[in-house]
């Protein structure tokens, strides 16, 4: 339960290998000791990032989750919450894939399709119902800015990025009245595993920075957030170009 001085008690990270969904957990965390439920796909990336957060002295309980499984989602996220409310869930699974492959291939198409888009539906349901039960509680929803326009370089992931943000979006309005707030953070190009490799975009970011701006936004009450803020800006330029010149564009 979140303390009277607004710190939190116990966060579940969604994607529990997400190098940016620990950096949300520890920046959430605030050098304070938490209780961390990270579920994610069983292997060593799990298990070090378990470790890593017990050596800095938190509370941690590992959970089996496959995004590519929904029947299993129920379960895990009862057992999320079986051993007391959760303050804070953040959703940070996600896979990027081969984006020339995503179009032209039917099962990378659909694989890229359940796993960013049909989990994170599917896990955000069940949210729902146990942070409606809370009455109380918040979710992080990690969206990506590839959602706000289709880009030929990547507008399978694009398209299943669109689907999740404007679900939590949707979220947001119907928990309102539990008193569960949803923030739906948007990233831009994140130096992390998932990325490497591939040339950095303009105002590229770690995801230590990315933290730091989606857990003030959360502190605030936000309902969107940028990371960087900046690119709030140059998506409302991007969004209002004429198809013709948007297409000219290095994107």
């Amino acid at each position: 339960m979140i303390d009277a001085v607004g710190n939190v008690q116990r966060v579940l990270l969604l994607g529990g290998t997400s190098e940016i969904g620990l950096a949300v957990l520890r920046e959430l965390a605030g050098g304070r000791p938490v209780h961390a439920v990270l579920a994610g796909r069983p292997g060593p990336r799990l298990d070090a990032a378990g470790s890593g957060l017990r050596a800095a002295g938190h509370d941690v309980t590992v959970l089996p989750f496959d995004a590519e499984d929904p029947a299993s989602h129920p379960q895990v996220l009862e057992r999320a919450f079986a051993d007391g409310d959760v303050d804070v869930a953040v959703v940070a699974f996600g896979v990027l894939g081969d984006q020339e492959r995503a179009w032209q291939d039917h099962e990378a198409a659909v694989r890229l399709t359940q796993v960013n888009f049909t989990a994170s539906v599917s896990v955000g349901v069940e949210l729902a119902r146990h942070l409606s039960a809370q009455g109380r509680g918040g979710i992080i929803a990690l969206s990506s800015v590839a959602g706000q326009r289709p880009r030929r370089s990547n507008f399978v992931y694009g398209a299943t990025k669109a689907g999740m943000d404007d679900f939590y979006t949707g979220l947001r309005e119907a928990l309102r009245p539990a008193g569960v707030s949803v923030l739906v953070a948007r990233p831009g190009f994140v130096r992390t595993r998932m990325t490497e490799g591939l040339p950095a975009a303009p105002l590229a970011v770690d995801q230590d920075a990315v933290a730091r701006v989606v857990v003030r936004a959360w502190r605030a009450h936000r309902d969107v957030v940028y990371a960087p803020a900046v690119l709030r800006l140059v998506m409302v330029v991007l969004r209002s170009l004429p198809s013709p010149l948007f297409r000219r564009l290095p994107v």
